[in-house]
C-alpha cells in the first residue's frame, strides 16, 4: 500500500489505517455488540494486506478496544505502529469525561500500555482539548512520557490553531487527528494550511461520515444503542440530503468501479495537507472494501464535479 511520512522526520504510514472505535463494544458512544473474533481477524486481515497502523483509543469501550487490539498484535507487535489516545477517562457512571490533568495523563498510559500488551506506544495523542487544564501542562507531560521511551510519538487530536500553536512553541507536534470528509470541510480553511505549513501531520478520522458515505448506510440496520442515532448528521432533514448526495456522486464512483465509500476516503487523501485516513471496519469483508481506496486517485474533472454537486446541494 501507498505511504506517507507522518510529520517532520517521522515514520512512514500507510495512508489508510485500521480503526478500531467500532470494536470497542456498547459504551457511551459505541456502534451496537461486536464479536471479539471477528474484530481480531479483522485486524490481521487487515495487516495481512498491507495496513501497517491501528488507530485507537483508552475510552473506545473504555478499555475494551485497547484489549482486543492488544490480542490481536501478541507476537507481532514490532510489526505494527500503534496510535492510541489519553484525556477521556469513564467517571464511574459509565459517561466519558475530558481529563488531560498531568497525573491523569500518567495514570492512562500504564493502563493502556497494559491493555495492550506493551512497553511503549508508537503514538501517544490527546483525545480532546481540556479546558481545566492548562494545555502547556498536559503537553509537557507528554513531552516527559516520550523521553522516557514510553512513547516514541506524541500528537493532538481535535485541536484548533490556537492550542496547536501552544504546543508548537514548546516541542513539535507530530500530528494532528481531526474530522474530515466530504460533509465536514470545515478543517480546510486554517488547520489545514496550519499543519502543512508547520510539518505536522493529519491523520483524519471519520473519512465516511461514521457510515454515511459508504453508499450502504441504512438508519434501520443500526443497534438501538448506536451512537450515531442521536448524532446531528443522522437527523433529519440532514440525513435525507446526504444519502441524496451519495447517489449524486455514485456513478463517479461506479466509474472507476469503486464503491462510494472508497470515493469518500479518496477524496480526503487528494489534499495534500493529509497523511493518511483512518478508516473503522468490524470485519475481514469491510477491511478488503476498505483498502480499495488505496491507488484510487480521482480525476481534477471528477473532483470539480463533485465540489459542484456539494456546491449545489449546499452541503
Amino acid at each position: 500500500m501507498n505511504t506517507k511520512q507522518l510529520g517532520k522526520d517521522g515514520p512512514f504510514i500507510t495512508v489508510i489505517g485500521f480503526g478500531a472505535w467500532a470494536i470497542g463494544g456498547p459504551w457511551q458512544y459505541g456502534w451496537g455488540k461486536v464479536d471479539d473474533d471477528e474484530s481480531i481477524k479483522a485486524i490481521h486481515t487487515a495487516l495481512d494486506n498491507g495496513i501497517n497502523w491501528i488507530d485507537t483509543a483508552a475510552v473506545y469501550g473504555f478499555g475494551h478496544s485497547e484489549e482486543v487490539v492488544g490480542k490481536a498484535i501478541k507476537g507481532i507487535r514490532n510489526e505494527v505502529f500503534i496510535a492510541t489516545k489519553c484525556g477521556m477517562v469513564n467517571d464511574g457512571k459509565g459517561n466519558a469525561v475530558i481529563n488531560l490533568r498531568p497525573e491523569s495523563i500518567r495514570k492512562e498510559i500504564e493502563e493502556s500500555l497494559r491493555r495492550l500488551q506493551t512497553d511503549y506506544i508508537d503514538l501517544y495523542q490527546f483525545h480532546w482539548p481540556d479546558p481545566n487544564t492548562p494545555v502547556e501542562d498536559s503537553w509537557g507531560t507528554m513531552i516527559e512520557l516520550q523521553k522516557e521511551g514510553k512513547v516514541k510519538y506524541i500528537g493532538v487530536c481535535n485541536f484548533n490553531v490556537e492550542l496547536l500553536d501552544k504546543c508548537m512553541k514548546i516541542q513539535q507536534v507530530q500530528s494532528l487527528q481531526p474530522p474530515y470528509s466530504l460533509l465536514r470541510r470545515d478543517i480546510e480553511k486554517e488547520i489545514l494550511p496550519y499543519c502543512k505549513k508547520n510539518e505536522i501531520g493529519v491523520i483524519v478520522y471519520s473519512p465516511m461520515q461514521a457510515g454515511l458515505l459508504s453508499g450502504k448506510f441504512d438508519i434501520n440496520k443500526i443497534a438501538e444503542d448506536d451512537w450515531r442515532r442521536k448524532n446531528r448528521f443522522f437527523q433529519e432533514p440532514f440525513l435525507s440530503k446526504a444519502l441524496e448526495f451519495v447517489e449524486r456522486i455514485r456513478p463517479i464512483a461506479e466509474k472507476y468501479n469503486k464503491t462510494v465509500g472508497n470515493l469518500a476516503v479518496a477524496w480526503v487523501l487528494k489534499n495534500e495537507a493529509v497523511t493518511a485516513a483512518i478508516v473503522g471496519a468490524r470485519t475481514s469483508q469491510q477491511v478488503l472494501e476498505n483498502i480499495n481506496a488505496d491507488n484510487f486517485d480521482l480525476s481534477n474533472d471528477d473532483m470539480k464535479t463533485i465540489a459542484d454537486i456539494l456546491e449545489e446541494m449546499q452541503l
